[in-house]
Parts: structure tokens; C-alpha cells; sequence
């Protein structure tokens, strides 16, 4: 019997594993890189696709290939159908408990549901403000933790798809951070998605490199010890529970898109009012654009009492490229660096605001992106800056891997969204549907907020 959600009727869940025989017992240890994520909320990416069909073609002939492909790719991506395991953790905090690690044990699987709404698919695709809570029911919950031979088990990922009758279907993916990054998890959607429009693996394996598993990253094991020695490990047990999107009293999502010409605008005026910055990226430019542009917004509603004396900008930097020796592109898991910028809120929202917010941006890029031996020689501060109480914004996604290249068949995304911005301040930044040169940049603020922030913005672009 279908379930219902509010104006969401679920229609079937299940579970997909792997072919039989194809995967068998696996491990996946957690580095350095996937451990500071276990502290944070999962992430929720929302696709939406036109589908001008009725329900009965999506249940016949969607959900049949959808199932199979998945399937089919889990063998490659074995991680995606395996659990987070944790070890009991000793009582003195001396001793430290095992590493977690990602498992695989033969009958894992992805829980899948195929669900039905009502709500207006051509209203949800589009850029304007739009109510954040409309969203929720739309990405899926991971499943609870659980206990297996004494050891907890957390699940690490779930799929979603949505069909709205003769208007579209949205794809749904919710994964724990622990499990991978944008990178690994662009490279499995992109795996899916050869699958699901031909039918096997065969063109998959011919023009594309399988993951790349082995934990080859050189670092101080010291890293690990430190994250091992948190309170919070203490805490992963059968009862852990992984935080859920709350409701949202007066939030609105809206996506800026900055064109190519927009954007060379802005670099242009960039350089000549700040002559000694030798290079500076779109991405850069777009980020410290919207960093002022928020940060103005806030005293523009909240006035003085909502300015602090410091803010901050996050962004991770890919390091597969970066490392000595360099790991493969196709490394699985998570192996990116933090670039942080750290500024007087006087500062981000004054005359020249935007001007520092990117000249800040560029120095932390730069910082963040250098060589080894410099890689590790502050990473132990990480964890403890980004947990610093003052208005911060992260940055989910990154414009160089296009999301508007998944395509299962019916066409690419008519709009992209990253529903996990509703758990802070972070904004996402990807490559824009119009053109891979532009910019789309998701964001959440109160109503009222969104309104200055928009208006200002853009006010920003006329010069």
C-alpha cells in the first residue's frame, strides 16, 4: 500500500544490491580526509528532469531501468552499497578506538524509493525564491544505524525519484560526507548513467577507469589520532543519529546566475583596482561577489546588532592532483583541502567589500592549492577554524564537474540543487544548464534577506 507524505505518495522501496557474486566482502578505511566529516550533516542533491509522461509509462519502463542500472554500477562502486562500521571505543581516551572504514558484506544494498508528488515541478525548477521546505520530501533520509556481531553500522547512502505526472521526475541522492566527495560521486552518477541508457556496463568500462581504491595518500598518522580522540566517536553508536533537514520558518531558496561576460566584467574591474593580484578565477570572483553581496544583505535587515567583528569563507580545493606523489583522478573517497579566508565584517561590507572579499578569496586559493611539504603543515587547525561560532559560508560543488552532463536517457537536468544548504550558510556553485562558462550559485537566506540580498546584488553588477 502507497504511503503518504504530506503531498508526497511513496510509492515502492526497496533495496538494490550488487549482481550476486560480483563484490563478496570488501573494506574501505577512512583516511584523514573522510574522518573531520563524520562531524557533519549528509549531503542532499536534488536533480530535476521535464518528463511530460503519465505515471504509468514512469512505473513500466522508468523504475525496471533504473533498478537494473543501479544495480549493475554498485559492482564498480561497492562503497555506495556498504556501511559505515564503527568499532567499540575503549573507555580511557588513551585508547583509541580502530579506524572507522566503509564495508561491503554480500546482501548490503542501497535503499531506493520511488515516490509521487503533486507539488508544481515547473515552479521548483526555476531560479526565483522559492519556499526551502517544498524541497525536503523530495531528497531521501539515510537509514538508521545498526548493530551487526557487535559492531554499529551506519548506512551511507540513499536514492529518491519523484515522478510529477506529465511534468517531470526529480533524482534524489542523500550520501553520509564520510562516504566520498563531489569528485568520486560525480564520477559514480556518471557511471549510472552510461548504464541506465545502454543497457550494460560494456561503453562504461571501455571509456572510462574504475575506482581507484588504494590508500596510497602519505600523511601524518598523527592526523588520524587527533579526530580519533574526540568526544563524538564516543558517540557513533546504534543510537547515533545523523542529522535530518529541519523545517524552515521563513527560508527561500534562489540561484544567481553570473554569466560569462558578467563575470569578465567583474575580473576586469578586479584587476585594475587591484593590480598586483597576478591571476584571478571565475570561481574567485563569483564566490567573493556573493560573499559580500550576503554579507551586505545581513546589515541591511539586521542593521548593526546583526554585524559581527569577524566572518569567514570556506571552500575545499581538489588535491588528487596535488599530492607527491599525485593519486589517480578516479581516487574513491574524499581528498580535498581546506581554503579558508577570515575577514573584519567592516571590511566584506564596506565601499570596497567586494574587492576585499576576493582579493581574501585568492590568497586562501592559492594558500590551500600549494605542494607538498606544505599541504599538512596547519591541517590539525582545520576542524577547530571551521567550528568557529562566527557567520561563515562553505561552498558545496565546484563548476569544473558539469551536474547538467546527467543524463539517464531522458534528456539532462533542467535544474540542479543542493538541498543540504538548508543545514547552514553554505551556498553551492556549479557549472550553469545555459552554458558550462557561466555560473549558478544556490543559495538559502530568511525572505526578507533574500530580497536585500537581490536587490543588491544586483545593484553590484551596475558600474
Amino acid at each position: 500500500m502507497a504511503a503518504t507524505d504530506g503531498r508526497l505518495t511513496v510509492l515502492e522501496t526497496c533495496h538494490i544490491s550488487p549482481p550476486p557474486n560480483t563484490v563478496g566482502d570488501r573494506t574501505l578505511p577512512l583516511t584523514f580526509f573522510d574522518l573531520p566529516w563524520l562531524l557533519f550533516h549528509p549531503i542532499h542533491q536534488l536533480f530535476f528532469y521535464d518528463f511530460p509522461h503519465p505515471k504509468s509509462h514512469f512505473i513500466h519502463t522508468i523504475i525496471p531501468n533504473l533498478k537494473h542500472s543501479l544495480s549493475i554500477i554498485l559492482q564498480h562502486f561497492f562503497p555506495f552499497a556498504g556501511n559505515l562500521v564503527v568499532f567499540p571505543a575503549e573507555n580511557t581516551l588513551s585508547d583509541l578506538a580502530k579506524k572507522p572504514e566503509i564495508r561491503h558484506v554480500d546482501g548490503d544494498s542501497v535503499a531506493l524509493t520511488f515516490a509521487e508528488s503533486d507539488l508544481d515541478f515547473n515552479d521548483l525548477k526555476q531560479n526565483h525564491p522559492r519556499d526551502c521546505n517544498k524541497f525536503h520530501p523530495l531528497v531521501p533520509l539515510l537509514e538508521t544505524p545498526f548493530k551487526s556481531s557487535d559492531l554499529v553500522k551506519i548506512p551511507v547512502f540513499s536514492i529518491q525519484i519523484t515522478i510529477f505526472p506529465n511534468s517531470g521526475i526529480t533524482i534524489g541522492l542523500t550520501n553520509h560526507h564520510s562516504l566520498c566527495d563531489a569528485r568520486t560521486r560525480h564520477d559514480f552518477l556518471m557511471a549510472w548513467t552510461s548504464v541506465a541508457k545502454h543497457g550494460t556496463d560494456e561503453l562504461f568500462l571501455a571509456t572510462r577507469s574504475l575506482p581507484f581504491y588504494d590508500r596510497v595518500i602519505q600523511y601524518p598518522k598523527s592526523l588520524d589520532d587527533m579526530f580519533l580522540r574526540l568526544p563524538l566517536f564516543r558517540t557513533l553508536d546504534e543510537n547515533f543519529k545523523v542529522p535530518e533537514l529541519a523545517p524552515q520558518s521563513d527560508k527561500v531558496r534562489f540561484t544567481l546566475v553570473l554569466t560569462r561576460s558578467q563575470i569578465n566584467r567583474l575580473k576586469k574591474w578586479v584587476l585594475v583596482q587591484l593590480p598586483t593580484l597576478e591571476y584571478v578565477s571565475s570561481f574567485a570572483v563569483g564566490c567573493g561577489y556573493v560573499w559580500s553581496c550576503i554579507a551586505k544583505s545581513r546589515v541591511h535587515v539586521y542593521g548593526k546588532e546583526g554585524e559581527y567583528e569577524v566572518e569567514q569563507f570556506g571552500c575545499a580545493a581538489d588535491w588528487r592532483g596535488r599530492l607527491d606523489p599525485p593519486v589517480p583522478q578516479t581516487y574513491f573517497g574524499n581528498c580535498v583541502g581546506l581554503c579558508l579566508a577570515t575577514t573584519k565584517t567592516t571590511l566584506i561590507t564596506g565601499s570596497r567589500g567586494f574587492l576585499t572579499a576576493v582579493e581574501l578569496l585568492v590568497t586562501a586559493i592559492r594558500e590551500g592549492v600549494k605542494s607538498e611539504p606544505g599541504v599538512f603543515k596547519d591541517a590539525e587547525t582545520w576542524l577547530e577554524k571551521v567550528l568557529l561560532q562566527v557567520p561563515s559560508i562553505g561552498v558545496a560543488g565546484t563548476p569544473k564537474l558539469n551536474v547538467y552532463d546527467v543524463d539517464f536517457g531522458w534528456g539532462k537536468p533542467q535544474k540542479y540543487e543542493t538541498i543540504s544548504l538548508d543545514f547552514d550558510d553554505s551556498i553551492s556553485v556549479n557549472a550553469s544548464k545555459e552554458s558550462a562558462e557561466d555560473v549558478e550559485i544556490g543559495l538559502c537566506l530568511p525572505a526578507k534577506q533574500m530580497d536585500a540580498f537581490i536587490s543588491i546584488s544586483e545593484n553590484e553588477l551596475d558600474f
